[in-house]
């Protein structure tokens, strides 16, 4: 996972770090990108690909993330090379926590490929982890949905801008694991419609709106919704649903997903990044030009990061879901009203506003 050329610049990386064990077959990557505000908190991901790039461009994504919602936090991430359901995987993930136990700048957290069990083992090894278990005092990110309700919330402020309602509005969502599936149940309960979901096993498309009950059998019996059975359901291949009929998009998979190759056959009229960087700047300027409003992920997806901070703070459930709900209402408004007023897109002012607030801890901080 060695890379020569990491690329630099005002706020960081501070430190990048890659691990190593060939007992275990650890192959790993830490970035700490900033800490001016706090100790970095930033998620684990794993799979075989991952790569120190990657890595680099999601610790920078959680600093912006943390920063805009007014933590005590810096940004963070770390990378494992490693299928995920290998059967290795707790042994490689004792291993990263010993290599890593003595790095107190990073708070690891639940990702793409790994989840609570994972922070299990990394704590007891370290006593340094968020989105734990219940049974070990924590708040589990992914079961109780917090990055999907904060998808929600979100999606009521920019609504309005975009011009549109969200009870009644068609919602397709690319990816359905624990942030796709949370989003559409609690997007479900405000009234709006799944027409289209999809995962590795292709999209599901229904104008007529999909049985969400019957999505999550489905997946839960197979891994994947193309067990999903109903009348008038359309099969398409799984980057389909991001140019389907419908009035919201929510990528919620991977990185880049929409690039300058789909932009412009995209029908939504509202994007909510659910993934992190599922948008290419170049893409994001596309959607403009076509008069689509796309609400940068650390806006819209930062309720996760939100209910890490505050079980790391030691708060309870309901107060972080307030939290959630308060922090990205106000900074899904405050940036929106920003880009009208400026005329720019609003992952530049969301930029903008983040930078503002670590430059300034910056000056006080010691390094």
């Amino acid at each position: 996972m060695c890379e020569k050329n990491i690329k630099y610049d005002d706020l960081g990386p501070l430190k990048v770090l890659h691990l190593h064990s060939a007992k275990t077959g650890l192959d790993a990557v830490v970035v700490v990108d900033n800490i001016a505000l706090g100790p970095s908190v930033g998620g684990v991901r794993v799979r075989r690909q991952v790569n120190v790039d990657e890595v680099r461009r999601l610790a920078r994504t959680m600093t912006l993330k943390n920063s805009i919602a007014g933590l005590p936090h810096g940004g963070g991430k770390a990378g494992i090379s490693l299928d995920p359901s290998s059967a290795d995987k707790k042994k490689v993930f004792q291993a990263f926590a010993a290599l890593t136990e003595g790095l107190s700048e990073y708070i690891p957290g639940p990702d793409m490929g790994s989840d609570e069990e994972c922070m299990s083992w990394i704590y007891e090894e370290t006593g340094r982890a968020v989105g734990l278990p219940e049974r070990m005092g924590g708040l589990p990110l992914d079961r109780l949905g917090a990055t999907g309700y904060g998808l929600s919330e979100c999606a009521e402020v920019a609504c309005r801008y975009a011009g549109i309602g969200l009870e009644g509005a068609k919602v397709a969502i690319h990816g359905f694991g624990s942030v796709g599936k949370a989003a559409a149940k609690f997007m479900a309960l405000k009234g709006a419609v799944i027409v289209a979901v999809a995962d590795i096993g292709g999209t599901v498309f229904d104008p007529a709106g999909l049985d969400l009950d019957g999505l999550i059998q489905a997946k839960g019996k197979t891994g994947s919704i193309s067990g999903y059975q109903a009348p008038g359901v359309r099969r398409q291949k799984p980057w389909e649903v991001l140019t389907v009929p419908c009035d919201i998009l929510i990528p919620a998979a991977t990185a880049d997903v929409i690039n300058m190759d789909n932009a412009g056959s995209i029908k939504a009229k509202l994007i909510l990044q659910g993934a992190n960087l599922p948008v290419t700047r170049q893409a994001e300027e596309a959607l403009q030009k076509l008069g689509i409003l796309s609400v940068p992920d650390f806006i819209a997806n930062a309720g996760g990061v939100i209910m890490a901070a505050m079980e790391y703070a030691k708060k309870e459930k309901d107060e972080a879901f307030k939290a959630i709900s308060r922090k990205i209402r106000e900074n899904t408004e405050l940036v929106l009203e920003k880009a009208l007023a400026e005329k720019v897109l609003p992952v530049k002012a969301a930029t903008e506003l983040a930078i503002g607030r670590i430059k300034e801890a910056m000056e006080n901080a010691a390094y």
